[in-house]
């Protein structure tokens, strides 16, 4: 994959301060918006003794990590660096305490830096005990941080068992905060599970504080990856395990990509939006938020879990036991009895005895592992962004946002697949290399198909409903599919680059507008998500970008080049002073278009417009209510300035069909 450089801040300081000159004599600018993730109320400010000379070690380290930055362990000194730099760039120290923190970073850098100049020198790798590591993110190259804990006498000359540990809220817990509790201290299951010897436990960031939604989930899946890449992980025993924001993450990671681990621990969080929030319908917003709860609520997903073992935990007092108990009645409903440890008279904690009881189930889950193909496979969801399981993948389905389900059984012995489904239109059966699928024969209600047992061995299936029969075959071209099916926010779940205008836009309320909210995402990007936001030019935008990479376009046809380019193939119409989106025409300089679409330049990326994340820091009060707030498109309003909760007056919004039309 190509790295992508932050080349722009130059251009694009020199763009806002253009807009800023347009605007500026004839309205007022837009009020900012407080931060709550992470808080500005609390920060202390160095005296410039102490900054000054941390501010000279991060650029010099930096610059050294520049010049070696392909080599595979460059991550490992840069996420010390990157935590420095943003402490001091954010504002997130909260104790004069913390100031030493800083120093002992950037020494570790240094050290790390030093041996990476050494031929073959990574002693890091050999180390056990607390390991603090990091990798680079495919999704905008930023370092990413993550702790380990490596017991002493854990045999690593196999392959171990991988408990992924996700932590709960700490909305101070920054880079550099995090860094120093995996250096110091064993966080799992309270600090009860240290003196455990059956495997490594990895403590992913979770791009700080997201609870472990958009960049956050997949932060977890790079950290896995990260670490496998210099440890020998068995990859059929993976846990998938947290408390509190952690327990939510473990509910919505484990329900969404339930294949990828051989169990799930969920210990107190939330599993829902609604009843956690305790929203009643007068409180409901609109129609297409409610509909974008189902991206994460775990209800939507509950089948899934019936595919291996799941336990929960609670303390009896603890209020966030409410989700398992609603789980446990959602589970029930697909026949399944949940396993729910309680400890009794504790509240939002673990108990000594609880995890004791928790650790039998870790080992036993551990010696069974994942089984791998699949004999059986339950699977259920309201979009293709979470396709399947295993072998199974959905590729198509009757309505978007509709809880479509499977239910599949393979026995390879007779060579027979026998699959029940509700809302499906498409799918793939695909168990991967060394399982042949020739000759296999594919039961589906009245429908029976035979795979072709001459010729190269079949490792994937792809089969399509038309006119009321299954057949071989794929979803029609321009079709909604599996990474590519919407919302807004789900551009930023892969590589992104976002293009800036090359103009300022004509009309001085658009220009307002859009130096404001482009200036807020790449802030929103920086202090929530933890990295640059991946900017170019549109004439910096080459081959490569536009093969692996969604574009994010901000402007019009008339200040952005590229939106001027694919303009004529985009479901919305600029003519003179106005637009059409839907039927429906808007003035220009009054409304302003945001939408995802499958980019003209390369259907299989998305192409967005003028909208970075849509939750925003309204909704960072409480993780569960980080949930997209805009579909595929809608009209902003500019007679109402962004603020916490909007971009500004949500005239309209909705949903592109399973056509994109």
């Amino acid at each position: 994959m190509k790295k992508t450089t932050n080349s722009l801040p130059p251009f694009a300081a020199t763009i806002l301060a253009l807009l800023a000159a347009t605007t500026a004599p004839a309205l007022d600018p837009i009020a900012p918006i407080v931060r709550i993730l992470p808080p500005e109320e609390g920060a202390v400010a160095l005296p410039p003794e102490l900054r000054d000379p941390l501010e000279k070690r991060v650029s010099s380290l930096s610059e050294q990590i520049r010049k070696i930055e392909r080599d595979p362990h460059a991550a490992d000194a840069a996420v010390l660096v990157k935590a420095v730099d943003f402490a001091l760039r954010n504002g997130e120290f909260y104790s004069d305490k913390e100031f030493p923190r800083a120093a002992t970073m950037l020494d570790l850098a240094d050290e790390r830096l030093r041996a990476l100049g050494r031929k073959g020198q990574r002693p890091w790798l050999k180390q056990r005990g607390l390991v603090v590591r990091g990798y680079r993110s495919q999704i905008d190259q930023s370092y990413q941080p993550y702790g380990l804990e490596i017991p002493e006498s854990l045999d690593l000359s196999r392959p171990v068992p991988l408990l992924v540990w996700l932590r709960g809220r700490g909305d101070k817990a920054t880079d550099l905060h995090f860094l120093e509790q995996c250096r110091t201290r064993s966080q799992a299951f309270g600090g009860f599970y240290k003196e455990q010897a059956e495997a490594i436990v990895l403590h992913p960031f979770g791009r700080h504080c997201v609870g472990w939604k958009h960049a956050g989930e997949i932060d977890v899946f790079e950290a896995i990856e990260a670490v496998m890449a210099d440890y020998s992980i068995d990859p059929d025993r993976i846990i998938l395990a947290g408390f509190s924001m952690g327990g939510a993450g473990a509910w919505h990671i484990g329900a969404h990509y339930r294949d990828r681990f051989c169990g799930v621990h969920a210990g107190a969080g939330f599993a829902e939006t609604k009843e956690y929030n305790r929203l009643t319908p007068d409180k409901y917003p609109a129609v297409h938020e409610q509909t974008l709860w189902k991206v994460y609520d775990v209800p939507e997903y509950a089948a899934n879990f019936l595919n291996g073992p799941l336990l929960a935990y609670s303390g009896e007092k603890d209020k966030q036991k409410a989700a398992a108990d609603l789980m446990a009645r959602e589970l029930a409903k697909v026949g399944h009895e949940l396993r729910h440890v309680v400890a009794p008279d504790t509240e939002h904690k673990y108990t000594a005895e609880a995890v004791a009881e928790i650790g039998e189930w870790l080992s036993e889950t551990w010696r069974t592992g994942r089984q791998r193909p699949a004999r059986t496979i339950r699977w259920q969801t309201p979009t293709l962004r979470y396709g399947g399981y295993d072998w199974l993948r959905l590729t198509g389905l009757e309505a978007h946002w509709t809880t479509a389900s499977a239910k599949a059984e393979w026995d390879r012995e007779k060579k027979l697949i026998t699959l029940d489904l509700a809302g499906v239109t498409a799918f793939e059966i695909a168990p991967g290399p060394g399982h042949r699928l020739a000759g296999t024969k594919i039961e589906i209600g009245g429908d029976t198909l035979t795979a072709a047992s001459s010729g190269s061995p079949a490792t994937t299936l792809s089969l399509v409903r038309r006119d009321g029969r299954w057949t071989w075959g794929q979803p029609d071209p321009g079709s909604k599919r599996p990474g590519l099916q919407g919302p807004i926010d789900d551009a930023f779940l892969s590589r992104f680059v976002v293009v800036p205008p090359d103009r300022v836009p004509s009309d001085p309320k658009t220009a307002r507008w859009t130096a404001f909210e482009l200036d807020h995402f790449r802030s929103r990007w920086r202090t929530l998500m933890r990295g640059e936001l991946p900017e170019k030019r549109a004439d910096q935008i080459d081959a490569e970008d536009i093969a692996d990479a969604n574009l994010v376009l901000w402007g019009d046809p008339e200040s952005n080049p590229l939106i001027a380019k694919i303009a004529a193939k985009l479901p919305v119409v600029w003519q003179g002073g106005s637009f059409t989106l839907r039927g429906e025409t808007y003035p220009r300089g009054e409304h302003v278009p945001v939408l995802v679409f499958p980019n003209p330049l390369n259907p299989d990326r998305y192409v967005v417009l003028n909208s970075g994340l849509t939750f925003r820091e309204g909704h960072d009060r409480t993780n569960s209510q980080q949930n997209p707030k805009l579909p595929d498109w809608a009209v902003i309003g500019l007679d109402r300035d962004p603020d916490a909760l909007s971009p500004g007056r949500v005239v309209a919004a909705g949903f592109f069909d399973k056509s994109w039309k």
